[in-house]
């Protein structure tokens, strides 16, 4: 079979396997590599690099960087920070939580700084008498406008930067991509105010994010615990657990203010049956309810076993309190990796790989955090589609899909030819991931260029604001996803809001970026 349509069936057969949702993105990616093989596309180490690209390293490394922020409470402190300023008005507190989503997506990632922001958000806009629904789906899509305000918004940047440098043009500076990526924030906050209460639903949440400072006082109500006792602060915190069937626990006498068996924590309260016990009842039974206060590692560590079930995971809990243990080293340590990919003193992985291992030589986070950290999804979906774009190449593929653009609109203006690009972009956008879009699309848009004889920047930059424009779907971005529940949202929802703001990107990429990356 001729190269050129192996190729193009081993794409049609990856984008259904991935819009049917019935196969793991990973395996998808991992299938594409090993199908360009065994057709002979490509050769063993071809097929294979994709794995060792210092661009997948580098995506990788900011995952553990993202962890640090969220774990150590940076995230969830400048939140409260921001948003806790900005009053009760509606308009007012939209547009702040659209900026500084905005703000932290520019360092941690689109999916960091939601996951990270939702509990905020969430309380504030209860709190505020707003609907959750219409805080929300704003949070998801301003996170993907501010995506482009630098280097390490999305992987996709990471990806265009460096074939725009293979192509033979340079890579995107650091902060480059804000030329754009201000006025899509702009833009995209302008229309959510001014669009957003009448397309955006009034529904309650099927799940609410947990708010810190209400289950405290919960948990002081619930135990009866005087008003000023600390349960929740940034060295030790306080966790209920279940006595379990058969633990070892049973049968011993615990009361409050005594240590408990491991000498790491004390027993603040002891229940069976919402009721405290005392005296002789106090000796625990399966199902009975303890109080567990202590330091956070101590604490996690602790009730990790089979003796206790958790009621709630001290490390989800741990996240919402501002500025926690290792908050400022964090916060160092990605000051430092800005500076060097500002700079360019050193490659970007090696500036990741660097804060990365800083992170964990100064206990912010533990190996086994770190490692857990890294989305592998998304680490395996880029490494194992890196294949098909140097497939697309090498085959020609590239040219003969460039060749019939440039065909159906002309060779006149560069304009019809990058608009083309940005519709097909934004159409796969929709029903795959935007960083699997992106790398089909990226041999593409380099193969027009030269074609055309114009510069590739515009096209790469303009192909990173189209893939950024994944608005339409619930399903189209994690981050999406994320905002489904806790905002009530229906699958329907989402087109109403993200088609002005689709069409809004679809603008900026055809005619601001030429002016900005001229042809």
């Amino acid at each position: 079979m001729d190269p050129v349509v192996t190729t193009l069936v081993i794409l049609a057969l990856a984008i259904v396997a991935f819009m049917s949702n019935r196969v793991p993105l990973g395996i998808v990616a991992i299938g594409v590599a090993v199908a360009l093989w065994v057709t002979g596309i490509l050769d063993l180490g071809q097929a294979l690099a994709g794995f060792g690209d210092p661009t997948v390293i580098f995506i990788a490394a900011l995952f553990v960087v993202s962890e640090a922020l969220d774990a150590t409470g940076v995230t969830a402190w400048a939140g409260q920070q921001v948003i806790g300023r900005a009053g009760t008005g509606r308009t007012v507190l939209l547009v702040v939580v659209c900026l500084l989503v905005a703000a932290v997506t520019a360092l941690i990632s689109v999916n960091g700084a939601v996951a990270a922001l939702i509990p905020v958000v969430v309380v504030v806009a209860t709190r505020a008498g707003v609907a959750p629904s219409q805080m929300l789906m704003p949070l998801a899509f301003s996170a993907h406008a501010g995506s482009l305000l630098a280097l390490t918004g999305t992987p996709v940047n990471i990806i265009v930067s460096e074939a725009a440098a293979d192509a033979g043009a340079r890579p995107f500076g650091f902060f480059e991509f804000g030329l754009v990526g201000v006025p899509l924030v702009a833009g995209t906050v302008l229309i959510i105010a001014l669009l957003g209460r009448r397309l955006l639903p009034n529904r309650a949440p099927t799940i609410l994010p947990q708010d810190v400072s209400a289950h405290a006082r919960a948990l002081r109500g619930q135990y009866s615990l005087p008003e000023g006792t600390e349960l929740l602060g940034v060295r030790r915190g306080a966790t209920e657990v279940v006595v379990a069937p058969r633990s070892s626990l049973i049968g011993l006498h615990l009361f409050p203010g005594m240590v408990t068996p491991s000498g790491d924590l004390v027993v603040l309260a002891v229940q069976r049956a919402g009721e405290d016990l005392v005296g002789a009842d106090s000796t625990l039974q399966a199902g009975d309810t303890l109080l567990l206060g202590g330091g956070w590692d101590e604490l996690e560590r602790n009730t990790a076993g089979p003796e206790v079930l958790v009621v709630d995971d001290p490390a989800r809990i741990r996240r919402s309190v501002p500025l926690g243990g290792g908050a400022k080293r964090a916060i160092g340590v990605l000051a430092v990796m800005v500076v060097l990919l500002a700079t360019g003193l050193v490659p970007a992985a090696i500036a990741g790989l660097a804060a990365a291992s800083a992170l964990v030589l100064l206990r912010v986070v533990t190996p086994t955090q770190a490692y857990r950290s890294i989305s592998w999804t998304t680490v395996v979906l880029v490494a194992g589609m890196i294949p098909l774009s140097t497939a697309f190449i090498t085959t020609g593929t590239a040219d003969v899909i460039a060749g019939g653009l440039l065909s159906l609109v002309g060779e006149s203006t560069p304009y019809l030819a990058l608009a083309a690009m940005c519709v097909l972009t934004m159409v796969l956008g929709q029903l795959i991931s935007n960083t699997a879009t992106v790398l089909i699309v990226a041999p593409i848009a380099v193969v027009v260029a030269a074609d055309l004889g114009v510069s590739v920047l515009p096209f790469m930059m303009a192909l990173t604001v189209s893939g950024a424009a994944s608005f339409l779907t619930p399903v189209a971005t994690p981050a999406n996803t994320m905002v489904l529940e806790p905002g009530g949202y229906r699958f329907a929802d989402y087109w109403k809001l993200g088609l002005p703001l689709l069409l809004f990107f679809l603008l900026v990429a055809v005619l601001y970026v030429p002016l900005i990356w001229p042809f």
